[in-house]
């Protein structure tokens, strides 16, 4: 007896035909849980490409559907604007800051001075000088145990950075093939992809391009104020403020804070007071009143939405959760509201199926 050519097709399979279509689903969802898990530590640089993808798309269209330029030679461009923009400067600062953190921890004395001229200027005892010693001996041994640490986190941010930005260079490149797969394998209408496009398109505009309104706004002002009220170096940690808005919750008040202290530990109290009061009245309300405000106009994001968003945001996905939050909860809303449409949709043909087979 001759045998099959495919031994598998003279094999009857178990399953019924929605049996192997759950199986198939469940298989899918099992390998993407999977492959989340295993990429967990590098999402934030599939989520940065995504972002800086909508961030950069209106160039991309100017220059390569309208002016016919080459595709290469933009997509190099932006990952070159995107390594000068984004990682230079952030770097740079980094070296700075560390450099400075480390000199005053290998120099207790200057900072034990500085305790003790606040002290002196408030007439409040902080602490014991012995305790004060001790503990700036223990942050001066942490700091230098860091630098391993921080040589480690500086090679895992330039995986992620180089991650990203080779995603964002394929996501250009392969535009056409990206796009056209969202269509065919996100599981919603054509209506329902163009509103969740539209939402992530508000949401990046409102949550990229205004938070770096307001860190410049926090910025300038933040060295306004410090050069204005005598504090050295004010430009330096006005650009330091710029980097430091876009942190949740600390923010600016980690360069103008110590830069009122410094004033105290001086003697002057009028100016340390100054730097105090435009901190607590100007700046942090010009934060939480100017992301509301650009949030509305720039991308018609309610409010709350924006408020809920970085809440949650910030606490599933750090520095990145300030985009990705309003995000998930705008998207939320949009399926909601697509649920509804659809379940009426689902009840009127019911209705219409029920009245024709009842004339």
């Amino acid at each position: 007896m001759k045998e099959p050519l495919n031994p598998f097709v003279a094999v009857e399979n178990i399953y019924t035909p929605r049996q192997r279509y759950v199986l198939l689903v469940a298989s899918l969802l099992g390998l993407v849980g999977l492959m989340v898990f295993g990429l967990a530590q590098y999402l934030t640089a599939f989520l940065a490409a995504g972002i800086l993808f909508v961030v950069f798309r209106p160039w991309w269209i100017a220059l390569v559907h309208r002016r016919r330029w080459g595709r290469r030679l933009v997509t190099v461009g932006i990952l070159l604007v995107t390594v000068v923009v984004l990682v230079v400067p952030f770097y740079a600062l980094s070296s700075l800051l560390l450099d400075r953190l480390i000199a005053f921890a290998q120099n207790p004395e200057q900072i034990l001075d500085v305790v003790h001229k606040v002290e002196k200027a408030v007439g409040f005892k902080i602490t014991e000088q012995l305790n004060v010693r001790q503990l700036l001996l223990q942050a001066g041994a942490k700091v230098s145990g860091w630098l391993p640490t921080l040589a480690s986190s500086a090679l895992n941010f330039l995986v992620i950075v180089g991650l990203m930005l080779f995603t964002m260079y394929y996501m250009f490149m392969q535009e056409t093939y990206f796009l056209l797969g969202l269509h065919r394998y996100l599981p919603f209408r054509n209506e329902t992809l163009q509103e969740l496009g539209e939402s992530l398109k508000n949401n990046v505009n409102a949550n990229v391009l205004g938070q770096v309104v307001v860190a410049l706004v926090q910025s300038i002002l933040t060295g306004l104020t410090l050069w204005i009220f005598g504090v050295p170096d004010s430009l330096f940690w006005g650009v330091v403020a710029f980097f430091m808005a876009f942190l949740p919750v600390l923010g600016t008040p980690l360069v103008w804070g110590p830069a009122a202290l410094y004033q105290f530990s001086q003697g002057h109290n009028g100016q340390a007071i100054g730097i105090l009061l435009v901190g607590f009245i100007v700046i942090i309300n010009v934060d939480n009143l100017l992301r509301i405000v650009l949030a509305k106009r720039m991308g018609d994001i309610h409010p709350l939405v924006t408020l809920v968003g970085l809440v949650l945001g910030v606490e599933v996905f750090g520095l990145i959760g300030l985009v990705v939050g309003p995000l998930l909860v705008s998207y939320f809303l949009v399926l909601m509201e697509v649920f509804r449409r659809e379940n009426r949709m689902h009840r009127d043909a019911n209705a219409a199926a029920t009245g024709s087979r009842n004339p």
